[in-house]
């Protein structure tokens, strides 16, 4: 169970989504991106309890090991690249006291998030056009997405960020 808040932090803030073909001066970051996430998971979900927004958090805490990869090559690197996963997610949820699995409602409410801060990336620094986004992560929200921009900030402030964040949230606060 060697596994740190702040190494997830630290090498989440250093790992590019998109590949890195963003915009910007500075490359988003996966934990920007958890960030964003469990911000519109929590506006998704008013009632969802601080466990529940921190496994939005960590949602892809694996990609501090395995890096991101964009979807067609997790395709095409098949299903040991999932298992992969799923046993780094299992081992990080038990060490911040979350259940190994999530319960399949959960998981399915935190993918909505994720789809949701998806279109946006995409929309906002990844040149997609609205009707490629649609296309790909579906139609947002717009009411859930109101007043939230894309952020792109040096890792050490990402980094810095999410661990407080990460805090809040295993202290059972939820309040943003």
């Amino acid at each position: 169970m060697d596994i740190e808040i702040e190494d997830i932090a630290h090498g989440l803030a250093f790992v590019a989504r998109w590949n890195g073909q963003t915009t910007g001066d500075f490359p988003y970051s996966v934990a920007e991106h958890s960030l964003l996430v469990e911000e519109i998971f929590g506006r998704l979900n008013p009632a969802a309890t601080a466990a529940d927004r921190l496994a939005a958090l960590l949602h892809d805490a694996p990609e501090y090991v395995i890096g991101d990869m964009i979807s067609p090559v997790k395709a095409a690197v098949g299903a040991a690249y999932g298992d992969l996963d799923a046993r780094l997610t299992a081992a990080v949820h038990i060490r911040f006291g979350l259940p190994a699995a999530l319960p399949p409602a959960l998981k399915r409410a935190i993918k909505r998030a994720d789809r949701i801060s998806a279109h946006m990336e995409a929309t906002q620094i990844a040149g997609f056009t609205e009707r490629e986004a649609l296309r790909f992560f579906g139609k947002p929200d717009r009411a859930v997405t109101d007043g939230l921009e894309i952020r792109l900030r040096p890792p050490v402030e990402v980094r810095s960020e999410f661990v407080a964040r990460h805090a809040i949230l295993l202290a059972g606060g939820n309040n943003v």
